[in-house]
């Protein structure tokens, strides 16, 4: 079993405090053109409680919605934002095992459990979700959860953790019949296309398809993404949905108290962190 990293008190207190500007970064560039963005999780919990990180939190969650998700990617390539923090994104030049997009800062070292056998710039990360619309009918509804299980599979080449089963063995067959590079882009492509082609003006809900098997179930009244609420990280100012606090009772109840403990603590598995070298 691999080794990991024994975060204590002060270790993640500077791991916490070395993320903020890579997050004022991505803050700027989202501002800078227009671009509409969410402080969400565990960040926004401890903006709301603690007026920055959650004591034993270990990163920073943001989403945007789905059209502000691709025309980020799109502009901070046409910008030439790569420096010190790159954008990552699975691509047919990149694979990062992720399901998501993540803003990477390349001043520090740290690699996760699960990354260790991939071949990216491993810094400090900040995850960025997309937003997506969630249809109206159910048998609709049913099949964009199908689309977004065949792109996550096929994007990320893994089966789902702690899912044994029918679904295990689903996804196992799928790889097996599946090798291809070529082939496994072909579908998951596709099927990001089906799962995101929703409008936020047609359906009254919204859903976090790039989150996980646990989070793609959530549906949200979109009202709750009509406009937007500012709070304070850390002593930076911030965006959050002008509903949080009923997307977050929805999500954790009651999420002004803290919980058991056993349960205060860092929910990543890190193998290597170095916060005085640069990543390669």
């Amino acid at each position: 079993m691999m080794d990991k990293v024994d975060l204590t008190p002060e270790l993640l207190r500077e791991l916490q405090l070395k993320q903020l500007d890579m997050l004022k970064y991505f803050k700027d560039f989202c501002e800078k053109n227009g671009l509409t963005y969410y402080l969400i999780g565990g960040a926004l919990i401890g903006a709301l409680r603690e007026g920055g990180f959650v004591p034993w939190d270990d990163d920073i969650d943001v989403m945007l919605p789905r059209p502000d998700y691709e025309m980020l990617y799109r502009l901070w390539r046409e910008q030439h934002a790569d420096g010190r923090f790159r954008l990552l994104r699975t691509d047919g030049e990149v694979f990062t095992g992720n399901i998501f997009m993540t803003v990477t800062d390349t001043n520090y070292t740290m690699v996760k459990t699960n990354q260790v056998n991939v071949d990216i710039p491993h810094g400090l990360v900040l995850d960025v979700f997309p937003l997506d619309a969630a249809p109206n009918g159910r048998l609709a509804r049913r099949a964009q959860l199908f689309w977004t299980m065949l792109y996550s599979l096929f994007l990320a080449q893994v089966v789902p953790e702690n899912h044994g089963g029918l679904l295990a063995f689903g996804s196992r067959l799928l790889l097996g019949i599946f090798r291809g590079k070529k082939v496994r882009e072909k579908i998951w492509r596709f099927s990001e296309k089906q799962m995101s082609k929703y409008s936020f003006e047609e359906n009254d809900f919204v859903t976090e398809l790039c989150s996980g098997p646990y989070w793609m179930k959530f549906e949200y009244p979109k009202r709750i993404y009509e406009g937007v609420a500012t709070v304070n990280f850390e002593g930076i100012e911030l965006t959050c949905m002008a509903g949080y606090d009923e997307y977050l009772r929805m999500v954790f109840g009651d999420y002004m108290t803290e919980p058991p403990e056993e349960e205060q603590v860092p929910h990543h598995d890190i193998a290597v962190l170095d916060l005085n070298k640069p990543c390669v």
